[in-house]
């Protein structure tokens, strides 16, 4: 779907407007057996569940409640949910229903085709139990979901995260991405500051054994960035523009839709997720004597494509299949844990994030709220590379507020270009240009969600009588008073790169690859 409309719900960065989903039943009476084939016209309204996605054809709107996983995993263009040659089809198989003494053995059965009210009050037709597809039902299928991955939905929850906390075996441990805890802050009317300290304590009382914000593992990716740029700007501009690739949204789309030529322009470097997971279990289990495979790594997450992220095979230990991050939640999670425990983040004692990758306080980058990274490249290439320093980085706004371009001149000559682009639109018109070779940019930071990580799907809502707009303004100027470390500055994350190349030299990049159709002919539309 297109961004159409300010009311379209937001699934993890594209927002849609929601079509009601059609299904046609066709029943075989005496077999026990419901084919459910699910015409989507557009789009699919679906509730986001514990364990599956549950599809239905209620008459109520209820963008609040869309799947947890972005509809850019179902996205060929900016126009579809699902591939316009495709349907979603899944067999839906119930009990064997019980033949009665009296029936005659092996007679045939009869399909009927009812329309949805054939099963209501008052009719003698039995009742068909509610459709369901789960994840991994959509993962098999690969027609609209086109992931390699095998996730569960119930593997990535809050759930999950209880479950772990409840094994006397696991040594839980929750790293806080700035954004998420940036939108609860404005939830529970606390400071930023205030808020990471006592989420920490909350995480703490529950029984995690560290704490910490996802800040350092960011300065590792954004050194590791920089310097992919600056190798290839001075040994392979050809191979120019890099594309940032810390959003999971995006990167899906990319690899679902788009040509081997694309996915080379982005970057190989892991998002601060996935650094995360490798400075846990890689770095600190080691210096505090714990068992990497009993550490049961969390992250707090502004996005539920996080979770898809998370559970990629190349983020995991190839001998032990041990992932780097083992849960996601989001923002929306931890203030559902919040609720059914009937707690006031208020009344939880503040706890200072834990040693070693944190400083102890929730801290930030210069630049855009999404991490900063086409900024970091500018100012880097202007120390590291031209010899000179960048005070007064001018960002241009062009067609809209998430299209944005910003450019380093040494001796009044214009060096690099950099870009944002934020949303699938803008997205969209960048990617045609790299194709076309006749991008501008020499480094472009992309994230499906407009607006950027503040405004990721997984967020809480606004307020009643508060616009979208309106909530991204209030968490932008929450996130410009956390305090800034620069990356080439932070001691912290110099060290632990140093010692993550050292020892996992492998665990800061990664490679992307064209996700192949499964084209059925179940799923063509004749």
């Amino acid at each position: 779907m297109g961004q159409k409309g300010s009311h379209s719900p937001s699934i993890g960065g594209l927002r849609a407007n929601t079509k009601k989903l059609q299904i046609h039943t066709w029943f075989i009476e005496g077999q026990g057996v419901t084919s459910v084939k699910r015409l989507c016209s557009g789009g699919m309204e679906i509730d986001r569940p514990r364990h599956s996605t549950t599809l239905k054809t209620s008459s109520r709107r209820e963008g609040a409640h869309m799947a947890g996983f972005s509809s850019a995993l179902r996205l060929t263009d900016l126009d579809d949910f699902i591939t316009p040659s495709q349907e979603c089809i899944k067999p839906v198989t119930t009990a064997p229903v019980k033949s009665s003494p009296h029936s005659t053995p092996n007679t045939r059965g009869v399909i009927r085709l009812d329309d949805d009210a054939a099963t209501g009050p008052g009719s003698s037709a039995p009742a068909l139990q509610k459709a369901t597809i789960s994840l991994s039902d959509c993962l098999a299928c690969s027609g609209c979901v086109t992931s390699a991955e095998v996730v569960l939905v119930e593997q990535q929850s809050h759930l999950q995260l209880r479950a772990a906390l409840a094994d006397p075996d696991k040594d839980v441990v929750v790293s806080m991405c700035p954004q998420a805890v940036v939108s609860l802050a404005h939830k529970y009317r606390l400071p930023p500051q205030e808020c990471a300290l006592r989420l920490a304590g909350y995480f703490r009382e529950l029984g995690a054994v560290a704490t910490w914000d996802t800040n350092l593992a960011r300065s590792v990716v954004l050194l590791e960035v920089a310097k992919e740029f600056a190798d290839k700007f001075s040994g392979d501009p050809a191979s120019l523009p890099l594309i940032c690739s810390a959003c999971p949204g995006w990167i899906c789309y990319a690899e679902k839709t788009q040509t081997q030529e694309v996915l080379d322009h982005i970057s190989a470097v892991r998002s601060p997720q996935q650094v995360m997971g490798a400075l846990v279990k890689g770095l600190w289990a080691s210096a505090v004597g714990k068992d990497p495979l009993k550490v049961f790594h969390v992250t707090i997450m502004p996005c539920f494509d996080k979770k898809l992220e998370a559970s990629r095979t190349q983020f995991a230990d190839e001998l032990t299949q041990t992932k780097d991050v083992d849960c996601v939640i989001t923002a929306m999670e931890v203030d559902q844990m919040m609720s059914e425990e009937s707690r006031e983040l208020r009344t939880v004692s503040p706890v200072a994030l834990s040693e070693l990758l944190s400083s102890g306080e929730l801290t930030s980058h210069e630049g855009s709220s999404a991490g900063g990274y086409a900024d970091f490249v500018l100012r880097y290439m202007a120390s590291s590379v031209y010899n000179t320093e960048l005070t007064d980085l001018q960002w241009k706004t062009l067609r809209n507020a998430d299209l944005q371009e910003a450019s380093l001149t040494v001796g009044g000559e214009e060096v690099v270009k950099v870009c944002r682009a934020y949303g699938f639109r803008n997205l969209q018109n960048i990617v045609q240009k790299v194709k076309r070779g006749k991008s501008a940019y020499h480094y472009v930071e992309v994230m499906a969600c407009p607006g950027g990580c503040l405004n990721g799907g997984a967020q809480l809502r606004p307020d009643s009588g508060q616009s979208s707009k309106e909530l991204l303004g209030v968490l932008q100027e929450h996130y410009s008073t956390l305090p800034v470390v620069p990356p080439m500055q932070d001691v912290g994350a110099l060290t632990a790169l140093k010692q993550l190349k050292l020892t996992q030299p492998k665990f800061t990049h990664t490679d992307y690859k064209i996700v192949e159709k499964n084209v059925t002919a179940l799923g063509i539309k004749w």
